[in-house]
């Protein structure tokens, strides 16, 4: 984000903060309905070659997204 932030909307700042999250929400939302506009920074794509890269030189080190989850839920089922 090379330029400076804009100013929110008029009356933006006097929402309550639920209000403006879900304004924030929003306009995220529309943004995302397009994700083929949504630029993609190079420094993503090579964190992302770099964690490819890690999985295949290490596979055994990896855990599936599955076990990952459950393991999140039971935690915070726990925490209820």
């Amino acid at each position: 984000m090379g330029k400076p932030l804009t100013l929110p909307p008029p009356g933006f700042d006097e929402l309550p903060v639920e209000e403006q999250i879900e304004y924030v929400q929003a306009l995220w939302d529309r943004i995302a309905a397009t994700p083929d506009r949504v630029p993609v920074p190079d420094w993503h794509l090579k964190l992302i070659d770099e964690r490819r890269d890690d999985l295949d030189a290490k596979p055994d080190d990896s855990v599936a997204w599955d076990e990952v989850r459950d393991e999140l839920d039971a935690k915070l089922r726990r925490a209820r």
